[in-house]
Parts: structure tokens; C-alpha cells; sequence
């Protein structure tokens, strides 16, 4: 995304190809939630979404990266340090 100048100078971006944006509900699904669970994320700013009129969208990219961010990877014990207590 880069950003550029409209005609009436304000800054805006340019995209290449639109991107799907999801709904409250489509979102609650997906991470397998009540739709509570994204509302909250967006009343906290911990999402991004995009406000159309009086709806909330929230954009794949966004909920990817918020799976991303909050995925935790196993630790990897050593067995041999765990048998020596014994």
C-alpha cells in the first residue's frame, strides 16, 4: 500500500486489489467465539476494522495478523533434564 495524494490534496493509499472484510459475526466464527469476543477486540483498538456507515468491518489481513500475533508456540522441554530428578 503506498500512500498518495487525492485531488483535493488530502493523503489517501492505493490499493491493488480490494480485500475482503469480514463482519462481527463472520469473525465470531471463525475464531469459534461469541460475537462479544471481536466486539470487545474492537472497542479496545486491539483489532483493526474499518467503519462503514454504522457497520464495523474488520479485514482478513487484520484478523490474520491478530491470529499471528497471539499464536504461542510450544515450548520444547529436554527430557533428560526432567528424568535426573528422579
Amino acid at each position: 500500500m503506498t500512500a498518495d495524494r487525492t485531488s483535493d490534496g488530502r493523503q489517501g493509499h492505493s490499493r491493488t486489489a480490494p480485500e475482503s472484510l469480514l463482519s462481527v459475526a463472520q469473525v465470531a466464527e471463525r475464531l469459534g467465539t461469541t460475537p462479544r469476543f471481536p466486539r470487545r477486540l474492537i472497542a479496545e483498538r486491539r483489532i483493526t476494522f474499518v467503519k462503514v456507515g454504522r457497520h464495523v468491518r474488520i479485514p482478513e489481513s487484520a484478523l490474520s495478523a491478530f491470529i499471528d500475533a497471539n499464536t504461542v508456540q510450544p515450548s520444547h522441554r529436554r527430557r533428560s533434564a526432567m528424568r535426573r530428578a528422579g
